[in-house]
């Protein structure tokens, strides 16, 4: 490979191992992988089945296209506690390989193979090793007749090759992907660079669009590019993806262990058991973490949670994530190490109640703060609304706070959607459309309306001679609208000295839509026509199965 010379002050790559459970929302529920069936999560899909798959559903898909591609799916709502309790056992089952087992998220972990190679005699003996262990540690859960569809292994020179290793890989232990020393580099260079979408969290996809327009499609072509460009084009973001795509180590510039003052413990008394007590108590512990990391200028990216229990049990968790852990990050993954532990199977469940509760930044490196725009990209308000956000979320769980989403559709009502907000620097939302993004045909044209109704108001649109106006299959109008008839007890920004019979003094229309022809069952055909009446107002009304509606008003 035609490899760009790594930076100097790198430490070598640690050759890691990567267990992921494919689907593990859907074997967390017991779903048989032969059925077509996906988990929703904040309206998107998070996973779904071979045979759904098959046909085009995919991860990040909205419930509506994913339904379009497959009509008959199975719908499932995600269960992170459900997912966090079931791997639990998973990870405690490796501690019979290491104690050194990180957690990166429920379905997903990984250790260093450096002890438990020489404990075993090689790493494909180890591979196998493990392989048979998560597979027994799921058999254990009795999730359901051919539920486990088997676990994915890498083993490679850092995490993050590991990673893609056991993503490229079939079923452990014969499909196991294991790249020898020292070349993972020519493992990686093949790879889109897309894939460092993930480990830079928010940061990736922006310099992944610029990698592409580039011309730099593949990890290879990026880490031909010497050092010192990467880093006066792009700073320690491009020097983080520049690391992945070389091969040459997993961990972020600065990185190194945290001073042991920094360790945050919460004491219970009387001791815990429950976990809406427990996780209440983490938020506060979280925040005063991040509050110390802050005023020292530094990010945890590798956290260890430890609990001691009324009858002096200690247990302890490592959990990493892709990028730096920042306050609410650590609260889930605190919460789901509580339910593991509390809410788990009796081989993993303590016998008493937890006394002594302790967050450890068990890796750090420095923060870097971000320049805040005076015009466009993020300001201090979007900064100071980002965090009230994680704090109400922090206190009411997720799905507390909702943010509008941008979805595409022809109707007001279809275009913006309410989804859960998870973070505005990780997963910022859109509220219009992409620039060069597909038309909809029979869209309204904008701008859109103010005010959307819950429940559209029946009305009647005569011509001057008071007979209903009609819309034939051509989408002609029988005549020009001249009144509209409202309800008399409904308020529509109806001037009362007007009454409830709006002369019409403009109008524009109408819009045809026929959607889904196909199916008998699922058919929606109608017409919207703007109108404004003598009074202002304008409208917009629409005509399905012989009824005028008023659906939304502009302001």
């Amino acid at each position: 490979m035609n490899g760009a010379p790594a930076a100097t002050d790198s430490p070598a790559a640690v050759r890691t191992l990567v267990v992921g459970c494919p689907d593990w929302p859907l074997t967390a529920l017991g779903v048989d992988p032969g059925e077509q069936a996906l988990v929703l999560g904040a309206g998107r899909v998070v996973a779904a089945t071979g045979p759904a798959r098959a046909v085009g559903v995919a991860r990040g898909q909205h419930r509506r296209e994913a339904q379009y591609l497959c009509p008959e799916v199975r719908v499932l709502a995600r269960d992170e506690a459900r997912e966090a309790r079931e791997f639990e056992v998973v990870a405690s089952a490796l501690g019979a390989v290491t104690p050194w087992v990180e957690a990166r998220c429920p379905g997903r972990c990984s250790f260093g193979v450096l002890g438990p190679v020489r404990l075993f005699g090689g790493e494909v003996a180890l591979v196998r090793h493990t392989a048979e262990v998560v597979g027994a540690a799921v058999d254990r859960l009795e999730l359901g007749a051919g539920s486990h569809p088997g676990c994915r292994i890498g083993v490679a020179d850092g995490a993050f090759a590991a990673g893609l290793a056991a993503r490229v890989g079939g079923v452990a232990p014969e499909g196991a992907v294991v790249v020898p020393p020292g070349r993972s580099p020519d493992f990686l260079a093949p790879l889109p660079v897309a894939v460092l979408t993930t480990p830079l969290a928010g940061r990736g996809a922006e310099l992944v669009d610029v990698l592409i327009r580039l011309g730099l499609t593949t990890l290879g072509a990026f880490a031909a590019i010497p050092v010192a460009d990467v880093s006066a084009r792009f700073g320690n973001d491009g020097l983080d993806a520049h690391r992945l795509a070389s091969g040459v180590d997993n961990r972020p510039v600065g990185h190194r262990s945290a001073p042991p003052d920094l360790a945050v413990s919460v004491p219970f008394d009387p001791p815990v058991d429950r976990i809406d007590r427990a996780a209440f108590a983490a938020r506060s512990a979280a925040e005063a973490l991040h509050e110390r990391l802050s005023a020292r200028g530094m990010a945890c990216t590798r956290l260890l949670v430890e609990v001691e229990t009324e009858h002096g049990e200690r247990m302890s968790r490592r959990w990493r994530d892709e990028g730096v852990l920042g306050p609410v990050a650590v609260v889930d993954r605190v919460r789901w190490q509580l339910e593991g532990w509390l809410h788990g199977p009796p081989a993993v469940r303590p016998t008493s109640g937890i006394v002594l509760l302790v967050l450890v930044p068990d890796e750090v490196v420095p923060a870097v703060g971000r320049q805040l725009g005076f015009w466009g990209g993020a300001s201090a308000a979007d900064e100071r609304a980002g965090r009230a956000c994680d704090r109400v979320v922090g206190l009411l769980g997720p799905g507390s706070v909702r943010v509008p989403e941008w979805r595409g559709g022809r109707d007001p009502d279809d275009q913006v959607a309410l989804v859960p907000f998870v973070g505005l620097t990780e997963s910022p939302t859109r509220v219009e459309p992409l620039e060069g993004a597909p038309p909809w045909p029979g869209a309204l044209p904008r701008p859109s309306p103010a005010a959307v109704h819950t429940e559209p108001v029946a009305i009647d649109v005569v011509d001057a001679g008071g007979v209903p106006v009609t819309v034939d299959g051509r989408g002609v109008l029988s005549a020009p609208p001249a009144r509209l008839v409202l309800p008399e007890r409904v308020s529509l920004g109806v001037d009362p000295d007007t009454g409830s019979d709006q002369r019409v003094t403009a109008w524009a229309g109408p819009w045809p839509v026929d959607e889904r022809w196909w199916d008998p069952l699922r058919r929606s055909r109608r017409a919207r026509l703007q109108i404004v009446t003598a009074d202002g107002t304008a409208r917009l009304v629409a005509l399905a199965d012989g009824q005028w509606t008023v659906v939304a008003t502009y302001d």
